[in-house]
């Protein structure tokens, strides 16, 4: 403490001339000078969060991430923002979370591990060395039709597609996205070819094929269920392993009972993350990954989940990172095969086949952040 004392004259008493105050107030200073650095570092965090989901407003995506986000909140006291940016199935909000600080206040509302921003080309990121991904659940794929259809089954649309290939339209949530990739794989195992129309997100994706714009309606069954329930669509398959025995809807055909040779690839559907970028400090990370399975586990969620016909299936760290690149690696296979415009194959984007996934994860350099 001597460093902060006014000089004084030395005599056989000691220290002399140093009145009280003065000695108060060296003592005092001391103490700012230690404590100090450590007052200054706030608790993160100090201000609102935005979450930025890549799709519109009222499809899966949303719902999903805006009811985990909400019950965050309710579990952490923090102030959660929740916007959307759609557009290029993803590559938009991608782009918007990338060019903001890695300080831990701007999230990606995410799906399916962002595997499509690569694969046609919209963003150069990588999932497992740009973000650190969060899953929640996983949903199915479904195709309806309205009522009024002339198509009646799954296989009146399999005859209408192979008297006049690429003539029946089917709506999905974006060139290149979720719904066009199951409706391409279900197609080529039926052997016959769609004419896709994109639309930004899954519900304006399902209420295209509702107002008629398109022959079907593509999307997921937790897009489609109300409608089913209430008669306003008809339903034609799904894509879990089993039927969905619904109250209202009745019985949710699985496509496997329809084309056999896709059992052994079913369930087919969505995946629903949060992401945040991986520079992020990991103590920041491990607190969203904490107030994230309070989520899941929340009764909210579980109702939303059982409601629309999700999996619950939490996943994060190394785990997610692995997932991350394997559905990515399956999605850039699938496209090319399928011939997607602007679609890049695997080896484009520096990843396996799927078969030789698993002998080449994890990449030379790649290390878990948590």
């Amino acid at each position: 403490m001597r460093g902060f004392l006014p000089k004084t004259k030395a005599s056989g008493a000691g220290i002399v001339g140093l009145s009280r105050r003065g000695a108060l107030l060296g003592l005092a200073l001391g103490a700012v000078a230690v404590t100090l650095p450590h007052a200054a570092k706030a608790e993160w965090p100090e201000r609102p969060i935005t979450v930025v989901i890549m799709y519109g407003a009222g499809g899966g995506t949303d719902v999903v991430l805006r009811t985990l986000t909400t019950e965050m909140a309710k579990a952490t006291g923090w102030t959660i923002n929740v916007i959307n940016k759609p557009g290029a199935v993803g590559g938009v909000a991608t782009s918007y979370v990338l060019d903001k600080p890695g300080d831990g206040y701007t999230w990606l509302g995410a799906a399916n591990y962002n595997k499509f921003v690569r694969v046609m080309g919209h963003s150069d990121s990588k999932a497992w060395e740009d973000w650190q991904y969060f899953q929640a659940a996983n949903s199915v794929g479904s195709w309806s039709v309205r009522p009024d259809s002339p198509f009646k089954s799954f296989d009146d649309i399999v005859a209408a597609a192979k008297a006049k290939p690429g003539t029946v339209s089917i709506s999905t949530s974006g060139a290149g996205g979720l719904w066009q990739e199951l409706a391409a794989i279900v197609a080529q195992a039926s052997g016959i070819k769609l004419k896709y129309v994109p639309y930004k997100g899954g519900k304006p994706a399902t209420l295209a094929g509702l107002q008629g714009e398109t022959d079907i309606a593509g999307g997921g069954v937790h897009e489609h269920i109300e409608f089913l329930r209430a008669g306003q669509l008809r339903h034609i398959q799904q894509t879990s392993t089993d039927d969905i025995v619904d109250e209202k809807a009745g019985t949710l055909v699985s496509v496997g009972n329809l084309v056999p040779s896709l059992k052994s690839s079913l369930p087919l559907g969505g995946i629903y993350n949060l992401a945040v970028k991986r520079d992020v400090p990991v103590d920041i990370l491990k607190k969203i990954e904490a107030a994230f399975k309070t989520a899941v586990e929340s009764d909210a969620f579980k109702e939303v989940a059982e409601k629309q016909y999700f999996t619950i299936d939490f996943r994060t760290g190394a785990e997610a990172d692995k997932r991350a690149a394997q559905v990515e690696a399956i999605t850039a296979a699938t496209f090319t095969e399928l011939q997607i415009p602007g679609a890049k194959s695997p080896s484009e984007i520096g990843l396996p086949s799927p078969g030789e996934f698993d002998k080449w994860w994890p990449p030379e350099g790649y290390e878990p952040r948590m």
